[in-house]
């Protein structure tokens, strides 16, 4: 089965996204910067916006191009209807003109028949009735041809034509009385603007496909030109008639208008309905018409008979009805063709809004399906989203938070249901998100119950460990007290502080596991007491030099976690740092807290080692096998989130400053000094407790550099006199044990040795337990690793200084008796040191003698057959 650590690990970065791993190093993938010009990076809403809109913009499209050709098919209609409807007052202006044009040929043959005699104003007289009935009926069409004026430029230029057309007539006028012109050349004029108002006739079109409509225009222009030519007929003949004279030129003339005639009433038939046919035949048979018709045959020349004009009243009566029966028909035609314009351009302009409105409905119709469809597609993925960002967000996190405290039971926990009900496609992703997401917490569960008992099993083998050790520690007292030999004492007091070191190991182990230490105190603890306690838990104890400016004390229940905690720091320090080099504990009030710097003078830590390692200490990572492989940061970060304490690392001028500040609820008043007499438990001797410069007592020198520094617990003095032995030096003050200082109040211990050696004894171990350990005795109750703690103890009290060393005395072997709680009273002014430490220069050839050794040592390295190799995480970095 996979490990814990790693698959939590897995299931919280699918699920937030990867976050940053202090402690391995992992950084979370760049957001890949969304662009608007990549189809995969927009919106699901512009999506399906652009779903919807690329559709209906071509549907628009192709509805406004139909629609665009039913608006121009409906406009052209409805301006042939226009135009057609004013074919009545156009063919009405015709005949006015055709009534003027015929009268004025006769009043110009009569004028000139008279001659020099003729009456000019009677010819204007009869003249004047047919030329105001023709302005009259002129401005009617204008009048009805101005809404034309936006019509077809073919229709305008056509009626423009007749308009000039018809201002030639009313400037030729004037000389139809004064007969100075020919006659051809007068009534030339008004043939031109018969024509050219037959053209205006013909000129409305309806477009293509429309052969019904272009075939009822075509029936009453061929009729409006049979008219014409029936008209022409009569003024030729009316003229002749007035003038007395029928000439060859006037048959050949008659001859040639009665052809065209035949020739357009033929086109008429052809193009007129069956009704329309009929129409003409019962009006050729009228007896006006037949009369008018008879007397026009008569002027017809037949075999060797002459041709008889007509009187010109009769003739003109006569051809005046049949005039007035070929306008009634003319009328009825040109009616006709305006129902059917008006027809065909209603129709059209139904179908068109029948179209548009069905085209506007359609597209109503699908914009509005398109919206509740996509209104309902957004609707459910937004919900999915909105459920799928809850979940990796705040639920699965909760949960995997949760699942990380080993100190709870882990329950069953309850998995939301899918937001979405539905059974489509997005339904069953919901169904399948859902499904993933109670698989994970599933597996989560799963985990946590084996994180669970696997912590279950290390604190079972932590407790074991810790009552293995303290007997172990109980043994070594034992021995210690029994031993007298100088050498085997000191080896005694070396595996006294490795089996110290072993148990805070243990509780390292505890805190891996989640579980509180056992070592509980219940009254307040001096800080310095804390700090030295600290100090001597770790294996260079004797490079510590503290440094305090506030008198402050700690509260009893956290004194053992501050105590593991300091002395995870001070190891890394001087583990990291020369051994000529001293390690500096500075304390200070900081405002209602406390402030305490580590500083050191090792190798330090480059900007990206030393911001990982701040990310661990500010967020307690879960327990993992980098854990495990950097003990002392995970240490010192979970013991700082339980109590509260800050910890920071900061780069020093020559290594590294550790910061930790103590927050106000951790300090509390001094408890009242016990004045129970003092019992000889298993303390520290006097100078075990005072190598710190905050109770004033001098450090011994460090070793010189280029030398092996003495074995842990124990230095020897280096300024002992050549040729005597060397002595044991006391393992935080550095003075020789066998100082008269060490003596206890009976003296000093006998000489043990040839005459004039200084006598050799042993140096006593460091262990937390006792510098803090309890005045009271054994009936008081309670004890280090005590759940409810002492009864009775003097920690935190710091007493005047003592004008001599407090020792016990010396055993019936001549060894000096710890004295508990010795370390908490501060030495006499002369004790304290005169000068700083003085920082010797590295020797050469010491340092040349090192470099060798290293060096042949890597070149041993590089012999051997391994396939392990154990780098540094990066250049500048530090392990804990």
């Amino acid at each position: 089965m996979e490990p814990l650590p790693d698959v939590v690990e897995r299931i919280e970065e699918a699920s937030v996204g990867a976050r940053p791993d202090p402690a391995r190093g992992v950084a979370p993938a760049p957001h890949r910067r969304r662009s608007g010009f990549r189809l995969r990076d927009w919106r699901m809403g512009t999506k399906l916006a652009t779903v919807l809109v690329i559709p209906t913009l071509a549907f628009l499209v192709l509805a406004g191009v139909q629609t665009r050709s039913l608006v121009g098919t409906t406009t052209t209609l409805s301006d042939f209807a226009d135009q057609v409807g004013i074919g009545r007052q156009i063919t009405t202006v015709i005949d006015r003109i055709q009534q003027e044009r015929d009268r004025s040929a006769g009043e110009l043959a009569a004028l000139r028949r008279a001659g020099a005699g003729a009456d000019r104003d009677a010819a204007v007289v009869a003249l004047r009735p047919f030329q105001e009935a023709t302005d009259r009926a002129m401005d009617e069409l204008r009048t009805v041809a101005a809404p034309l004026a936006d019509a077809d430029a073919a229709w305008r230029i056509a009626y423009s034509e007749a308009l000039e057309a018809y201002d030639q007539v009313v400037a030729i006028r004037a000389a139809v009385p004064a007969a100075l012109l020919a006659s051809d050349t007068i009534l030339s004029n008004y043939h031109r603007s018969v024509a050219a108002l037959i053209s205006l006739l013909a000129e409305p079109s309806p477009g293509g496909d429309r052969q019904e409509l272009t075939e009822a225009v075509l029936r009453y222009v061929q009729l409006a030109r049979v008219k014409e030519l029936s008209s022409r007929i009569r003024g030729e003949l009316y003229a002749a008639a007035r003038s007395g004279r029928y000439t060859s030129d006037n048959q050949v003339t008659l001859s040639d208008l009665r052809a065209q005639q035949l020739t357009a009433l033929g086109a008429f038939r052809v193009a007129a309905t069956d009704e329309q046919i009929r129409r003409y035949d019962r009006t050729s048979v009228d007896p006006a018409f037949v009369a008018a018709a008879r007397l026009e045959e008569r002027t017809l020349p037949v075999g060797d008979a002459k041709p008889a004009l007509p009187s010109a009243t009769l003739w003109w009566a006569a051809t005046e009805q049949r005039q007035a029966l070929f306008g009634q028909l003319e009328g009825e035609i040109v009616d006709d063709a305006g129902r059917r314009a008006d027809d065909a351009s209603a129709r059209q302009l139904r179908e068109t809004l029948l179209v548009a409105g069905g085209i506007v409905t359609v597209l109503l119709v699908a914009v509005l399906i398109s919206l509740l469809v996509g209104r309902s597609v957004a609707r459910a993925i937004r919900q999915l989203r909105g459920q799928a960002l809850r979940i990796a967000q705040v639920e699965l996190p909760m949960t995997l938070e949760r699942l990380r405290a080993v100190d709870r039971p882990v329950g069953a926990i309850a998995v939301p249901p899918a937001v979405i009900k539905s059974q489509d496609e997005i339904g069953e992703l919901a169904e399948a998100f859902v499904a993933v997401h109670r698989s994970a917490v599933g597996v989560a569960v799963e985990q946590a119950t084996m994180r669970q008992n696997v912590n279950a099993m290390f604190v079972n083998l932590a407790r074991r460990s810790q009552v293995l050790v303290e007997r172990q520690l109980e043994l070594l007292d034992d021995l210690e007290r029994e031993e007298s030999d100088p050498d085997q004492l000191e080896n005694l007091f070396k595996l006294d502080h490795l089996a110290a070191r072993m148990r805070r190991n243990d509780e390292s182990l505890l805190v891996l596991a989640g579980t509180e230490s056992t070592r509980r105190w219940n009254r307040p603890v001096g800080l310095g007491a804390v700090l030295l306690a600290a100090s001597a838990e770790i294996e260079q104890y004797q490079r510590i030099r503290h440094e305090s400016h506030a008198d402050l004390h700690v509260v009893g229940h956290a004194v053992g976690d501050l105590v593991h905690l300091f002395a995870e720091l001070l190891e890394n320090a001087t583990a990291f740092s020369r051994p000529e080099t001293a390690v500096r504990v500075v304390v200070r009030a900081d405002g209602p807290g406390a402030l305490v710097e580590i500083i050191d003078q090792g190798l330090g830590m480059g900007p990206a080692a030393l911001a990982e390692a701040n990310a661990v200490l500010a967020e307690p990572p879960a327990a993992d096998v980098g854990a495990s492989e950097r003990m002392g940061l995970f240490v010192v970060s979970h013991l700082g989130a339980r109590h509260g304490v800050w910890v920071q690392l900061r780069p020093g001028r020559e290594g590294l400053v550790t910061r930790v500040r103590i927050p106000a609820g951790l300090l509390a008043e001094a408890s009242a000094p016990d004045l129970d007499p003092p019992m000889p438990a298993r303390t520290l001797t006097g100078e075990v407790a005072v190598g710190s410069r905050t109770f004033g007592v001098a450090t011994a020198e460090l070793p010189v550099a280029g030398r092996h520094p003495a074995p842990p617990q124990m230095a020897t003095a280096q300024m002992a006199p050549p040729g005597a032995p060397s002595l044991p030096v006391s393992p935080l003050t550095g003075r020789p044990l066998g100082d008269a200082t060490e003596c206890g109040p009976t003296g000093p211990p006998a000489p043990a040795g040839p005459p004039g050696a200084v006598p050799r004894h042993r140096p006593a171990p460091g262990r937390a337990e006792h510098v803090l350990a309890p005045v009271a005795g054994p009936a008081a109750g309670g004890g280090w690793f005590s759940r409810q703690g002492p009864t009775s103890s003097v920690l935190g009290v710091t007493p005047a200084p003592a004008p001599t060393p407090v020792t016990g005395g010396t055993n019936a072997r001549g060894l000096p008796v710890r004295v508990p709680m010795a370390q908490l009273a501060a030495v006499s002014p002369a004790d304290r040191p005169d000068r700083a430490a003085v920082r010797h220069e590295p020797d050469p050839e010491a340092v040349g003698g090192m470099l060798s050794r290293f060096y042949g040592g890597v070149r041993r390295a590089e012999t051997e057959e391994t396939t392990e190799m154990y780098l540094p995480q990066d250049q500048g970095g530090r392990r804990q």
